[in-house]
This record gives structure tokens, C-alpha cells and sequence, in this order.
């Protein structure tokens, strides 16, 4: 929504000032007319969905968290690589490392699962 209102704003004040500061051209039509066409260009970059659409906010939050549990998943591998190289041959040690990465792979796994689960809901939304 926000994104939406600066760009209008954007586009009334070009269309105020009479020339677009980026080209030589004179403008032509009325101010409400770019701003009507800067908010129809908006819209075809988010999918023809307006920016406070409830699905895309939620789409937006929901990704992130994902994304961001994604992350902790690959650093939670990396760790027991880390510690299954540093064992040192210990039995106990590397079972533990072992049993690391297994839990950061199911995580992962979990995570790109709960994405795909994410997406098709959405998908199914915005369609409707």
C-alpha cells in the first residue's frame, strides 16, 4: 500500500511539473490519467494484485518465515559438518554430528515441503 501511494504521488507531481525530469518530451494528459496508468503499471508488477491485498501481505510474511527457517536449517547442517570434521574419530562425538546434520536435512526437507504447501494454497486463493 505504501509503495503504492509513493509512486502515485510520484507520477501526480511529473505530471504537475509539466515535463518527465528523465526525458526532453512534454507531458501530455492529465494528472489523474498517469497516476491512474502508474497505478495500472504497479499492479501488472504484482500480478495484477493490489498492493494491501490480505493473500499477498500473508504470502509475504509467510515466506519470509519460511525463508528464514530455511537459513537456520542450512547453518544447523553446516555446524554438525563442522563438528563431524572435528570429532577426531570419537565415536560419541561424531554419532552427535551425525545426528546434526540428519535433523538440519529433515528440517530443510520440512521447510521446502511446508513452501510448496504455501505456494499452492496461495496460487488456489488468488485464482478464486
Amino acid at each position: 500500500m505504501f509503495k503504492y501511494k509513493i509512486l502515485s504521488t510520484i507520477a501526480t507531481l511529473i505530471a504537475k511539473n509539466g515535463d518527465d525530469p528523465k526525458t526532453t518530451e512534454p507531458a501530455t494528459g492529465s494528472a489523474a490519467s498517469r497516476a491512474q496508468s502508474a497505478a495500472t503499471g504497479l499492479q501488472n508488477v504484482n500480478g495484477n494484485q493490489t498492493p494491501d491485498s490480505l493473500e499477498t501481505n500473508i504470502g509475504l510474511i509467510i515466506n519470509a518465515i519460511i525463508g528464514f527457517v530455511g537459513i537456520i536449517c542450512v547453518i544447523v547442517i553446516i555446524i554438525g559438518g563442522i563438528n563431524y570434521t572435528m570429532s577426531q574419530g570419537d565415536p560419541q562425538k561424531t554419532k552427535k554430528a551425525k545426528d546434526t546434520i540428519l535433523y538440519g536435512v529433515i528440517g530443510l526437507i520440512i521447510t521446502l515441503l511446508a513452501f510448496a504447501i504455501v505456494q499452492f494454497v496461495l496460487n488456489a486463493l488468488q485464482a478464486s
